[in-house]
């Protein structure tokens, strides 16, 4: 069991946390929430009969940790008392990735929930529409009008992004003439 579970953690970790990041927004939180998939996995893995099904679970698992965390937040207000920021995140990628990177997730975050969830389990971690559906509990149909309309919305985001972050042109060389 021990190896079984290391080269499940070994083998979905990464799509998970992005998953995760994707909905709780913060590095900290999306770890917790991957972290919590893995110990319901290890405490309730066995009774799935049918392993071929074991990333479906985890992905389905880890979307209803986010939902009762969500409303248990909602329900109690959290006060940070030592003022320090909690969403640190470190910088790993060149500065040209980063940006893009950064501002793609930076939009993906701004979509609504409803829509995001789809566009993050389709593009992000590859699952077809049967699977974003049985993960989320809804028709196959509902999946693609989220995943059209959140591509809308993603569209426009970064649409909007760009038109904000109009490059200025160069000021013209200064010849020795001019001087």
């Amino acid at each position: 069991m021990t190896n079984d579970f290391g080269q499940l953690v070994d083998a979905h970790y990464a799509p998970l946390f992005r998953f995760a990041l994707s909905l709780a927004k913060k590095e900290v939180d999306a770890a917790d929430l991957t972290q919590q998939t893995f110990y319901l996995w290890a405490s309730r893995g066995h009774q799935l009969r049918d392993g071929s099904k074991a990333k479906s679970w985890l992905f389905t698992t880890l979307y209803r940790e986010f939902l009762r965390n969500h409303r248990h937040n909602t329900r109690h207000a959290h006060i940070h008392l030592d003022g320090e920021p909690d969403d640190f995140i470190a910088e790993t990628a060149p500065v040209a990735d980063a940006l893009d990177g950064a501002a793609v997730w930076e939009a993906l975050a701004q979509i609504e929930e409803i829509f995001r969830v789809p566009l993050t389990l389709f593009y992000l971690e590859e699952f077809s529409y049967r699977e974003i559906a049985d993960v989320l509990g809804i028709p196959a149909g509902t999946v693609m009008s989220r995943l059209s309309r959140g591509k809308a919305q993603l569209r426009r985001l970064l649409f909007d992004a760009v038109d904000d972050s109009k490059i200025l042109p160069m000021p013209p060389a200064e010849t020795e003439d001019a001087r």
